[in-house]
């Protein structure tokens, strides 16, 4: 399965990607996070469980976030749960309309004769969704963020 969610944001690159890269944040932003508890925390590696919420269906998950800021990515490693192998990665560049965020979800499932009916639930009502969600939410707040710094 291979996902990719994008959206362009007006906001300084650093921001969107500090406020991406901070995981305690997410909950307070973005209303279909539930929660984020940290099992292990450190400045460029966490493990947290995540959770939110698909049209009233609350998910849950384990990952480890590697936040990279050479490359200014943000990646996940899933751990736990349906998802388990999965790996995201945030990216932010540069374009001429402003910041282009990108997510991208690759999973291979581990049982192949399902992989066609989980890429729908699992990667189409369930990632695909949230992904477009947290990326137009992040948006908003971003921006309203930077508009008031500029204002």
């Amino acid at each position: 399965m291979h996902k990719a969610n994008s959206i362009i944001m007006h906001a300084p690159k650093t921001l969107i990607f500090e406020t991406a890269a901070n995981l305690e944040l997410w909950p307070q932003i973005l209303p279909h996070y539930r929660y984020i508890r940290y099992l292990e925390q450190s400045p460029n590696r966490n493990i947290v469980v995540m959770a939110a919420t698909r049209s009233g269906i609350p998910i849950s998950w384990t990952s480890e976030q590697i936040i990279d800021r050479e490359r200014l990515e943000v990646r996940f490693h899933h751990l736990k749960a349906f998802t388990k192998g999965m790996r995201v990665v945030w990216t932010f560049q540069d374009a001429p309309a402003g910041v282009l965020v990108e997510i991208k979800h690759d999973l291979a499932f581990r049982v192949n004769f399902l992989a066609p009916l989980a890429d729908k639930i699992i990667g189409d009502f369930f990632i695909h969704h949230i992904a477009n969600k947290t990326l137009r939410d992040m948006k908003a707040y971003v921006e309203a963020k930077a508009n008031r710094v500029t204002a």
